[in-house]
C-alpha cells in the first residue's frame, strides 16, 4: 500500500528548455536585449538585421552584453562558448533551423508584417512565431501568415536584462501548446511571464500609457515638475520608476506611435499631449537621445 504524505510541497515542474535556435528579427536594444536573454539560458542566438551596418553594430551590443554577463558572473558559460553561438545576418535564410523565430522591429505594423513573413518563409512548419510588438493586434499581424496558429505576442520591456515580466499574448487563431511553450521559455530565462488575450494594448502598455500619459498632461499644465511627478509614484505609489523617466526609457517616439493607436481603438482618452508631440518633433526622444523630459548622461544614453 502506497502512503501519500499530504503535508509534502508538491512537486515544482520544471521549466521546458529553450528552443535550441532561436532568431530574432532586428538588432536594435530590444532585440539584441532578447538575444541576450535566450543566448545565456542555451539557445544559439541569430539576430538578423537590414544592412551590413546594422549587422556589425547589434554584433558589437551583444558581444558587449556578454561581456557584462561575465564580469558580472550571471552566467557560468566561458567567453567562447557564449560567443560561438551568436551569428549575426542579413540573410534570413540562417533561420531555417529556428525553432522560435522573435520579430523585434520598430512598432510599424507594415514593417512587422513584411518581416514575419519573410521569416515564416524559411521557417520549419514545426517552428513558431512571435512578435515583441507592445501594442500592435496579434490577430491583425497574424491574419498576414501562413500558419497563424503558430504565432503570438511575445512582449519583453526594456532594458531586457534589468526586466522580469513578459507578456504572453493569445492571439484568436494561437494554439494551446504554444501559448504553454511560450510560458515555459519566459520561466526558463529567469523572467516571469504572464498571459493576456489579444486587445489593444495588451495589459501593461494600456496601462502604462494611461499613467504616462497623465503625467505629461501635468507637466504641460504646470502642477509640478518631471522630478517631483515622478517623486509622487515613486515614493507614494511604490512605483521603481517615475511615469516620465519611464517614458525617457521607453522612447517618447515609441510612447506617442502607441498613444495614436490606442486613441484610435480605444478612444479619446489616450489622445498624446502636445508637449508629447512637440518633444518627438524636436528629436528629444529620451534616453537614445540624449534628452527627453529629463536630460541623460553619456554613459546612461549608452
Amino acid at each position: 500500500m502506497t502512503t501519500i504524505d499530504a503535508t509534502a510541497a508538491p512537486a515544482t515542474p520544471t521549466a521546458p528548455p529553450v528552443p535550441a535556435v532561436v532568431g530574432v528579427l532586428g538588432g536594435g536594444r530590444m532585440g539584441v536585449g532578447i538575444a541576450h536573454a535566450f543566448l545565456l539560458a542555451g539557445s544559439r542566438a541569430i539576430i538578423l538585421e537590414r544592412d551590413d551596418d546594422s549587422a556589425a553594430h547589434a554584433q558589437a551590443a551583444l558581444e558587449t552584453a556578454v561581456g557584462r554577463s561575465l564580469a558580472r558572473n550571471t552566467t557560468t558559460e566561458t567567453e567562447h562558448a557564449l560567443r560561438e553561438r551568436i551569428t549575426v545576418t542579413t540573410g534570413v535564410a540562417a533561420f531555417a533551423d529556428a525553432g522560435l523565430v522573435v520579430e523585434a522591429v520598430p512598432e510599424d505594423a507594415a514593417l512587422k508584417t513584411a518581416m514575419l513573413q519573410r521569416a515564416e518563409g524559411v521557417l520549419a512548419s514545426d517552428a513558431w512565431l512571435t512578435s515583441n510588438t507592445s501594442s500592435l493586434s496579434i490577430d491583425d499581424l497574424a491574419a498576414s501568415l501562413s500558419r497563424p496558429e503558430r504565432f503570438c505576442g511575445l512582449h519583453f520591456f526594456n532594458p531586457v536584462p534589468a526586466s522580469t515580466l513578459v507578456e504572453v499574448v493569445r492571439g484568436e487563431a494561437s494554439l494551446p501548446a504554444l501559448i504553454e511553450a511560450a510560458q515555459g521559455w519566459v520561466a526558463a530565462i529567469g523572467k516571469t511571464p504572464i498571459t493576456v488575450r489579444n486587445s489593444p494594448g495588451f495589459a501593461s502598455s494600456r496601462l502604462g500609457v494611461a499613467i504616462g500619459i497623465e503625467a505629461i498632461r501635468m507637466l504641460e499644465e504646470g502642477v509640478a515638475s518631471a522630478a517631483d511627478i515622478d517623486a509622487a509614484m515613486v515614493l507614494g505609489y511604490k512605483h521603481p520608476v517615475g511615469p516620465l523617466r519611464l517614458t525617457d526609457l521607453v522612447g517618447l517616439d515609441v510612447r506617442l506611435g502607441i498613444a495614436d493607436y490606442l486613441a484610435s481603438t480605444l478612444g479619446e482618452r489616450f489622445a498624446a499631449p502636445e508637449l508629447l508631440r512637440q518633444k518627438v518633433a524636436e528629436g528629444k526622444l529620451g534616453r537614445k537621445s540624449g534628452e527627453g523630459f529629463f536630460v541623460w548622461n553619456e554613459e546612461e544614453s549608452a
